[in-house]
């Protein structure tokens, strides 16, 4: 499982989509991080100079790392299929599939290995914007519980997303098209949502919204990260169940 994991790792890194993703996302989180949330928070803050209470309103958490977080988790979510679009595909497509299968590995291990592989390069690309939470610790005093909540929760949607396009990568030769159902899918689950924005319907539990409001403040309930587990562990062995399903063709 650690060799597929640590092959599909390096992949990337010998691969257009990984650089373009890679850089693409430190493009747009410079962008969010500068002259988005920064500059308004700053504009904001100037306003409430006069107002003994601005410590208050303007707090860290809820006005520059929920915001900031928050657009970097609908990014991750519109980015992860490009990730994922490859990780089955692309072996039925070259005819390699069937060397993993014939090979003396389990399901199970091709399975998590291209999953963890995958995994590793989004812990790469996330590592690339911690400079946002180290010059905050160099001019401010942020929550330490937010900056953990926020990575956790970006790490979950995207985990989410992945296991949810390499599902889609197991039942088609074509990237492209794991590539559309999977951004399709993602996009769903963002803003299924807007159906009903009661907090006791169906479409709002299903959100993927509605589970990370609350983990990029830093408050983490087990409800939101049962959520994301479950999907990713369905999907997981729904992938499971497609590949070893090919072992007797």
């Amino acid at each position: 499982m650690w060799t597929i994991a640590v092959r599909e790792w390096r992949a990337y890194f010998h691969t257009t989509i990984g650089w373009l993703v890679l850089t693409g996302f430190l493009l747009l989180t410079g962008f969010f991080w500068g002259p988005m949330a920064l500059a308004v928070y700053m504009e904001q803050s100037t306003d409430l100079l006069a107002n003994p209470y601005s410590e208050s309103l303007m707090t860290i958490t809820d006005h520059l790392l929920g915001p900031f977080f928050g657009n970097l988790g609908l990014i991750l979510a519109l980015m992860a299929p490009a990730l994922s679009m490859r990780m089955i595909a692309e072996d039925l497509r070259n005819r390699t599939m069937e060397l993993l299968l014939t090979s003396p590995v389990s399901t199970m291990d091709i399975v998590l290995g291209k999953y963890l592989g995958t995994m590793g390069f989004v812990g790469v690309v996330l590592l690339g914007t911690f400079y946002v939470p180290l010059s905050l610790w160099h001019w401010a005093k942020p929550d330490y519980a937010a900056i953990f909540g926020g990575y956790l929760a970006l790490m979950l949607i995207t985990g989410l997303v992945i296991a949810m396009g390499m599902l889609y990568s197991s039942l088609t030769s074509n990237v492209i098209v794991a590539f559309v159902l999977t951004f399709a899918s993602a996009l769903l689950l963002w803003l299924v949502g807007l159906v009903d924005d009661r907090m006791d319907s169906i479409p709002t539990h299903l959100s993927m919204t509605t589970h990370l409001d609350d983990l990029v403040r830093g408050a983490i309930q087990l409800s939101d990260i049962s959520y994301y587990l479950l999907f990713i562990g369905f999907f997981l062995f729904a992938t499971w169940q497609r590949v070893e399903s090919m072992r007797w063709r």
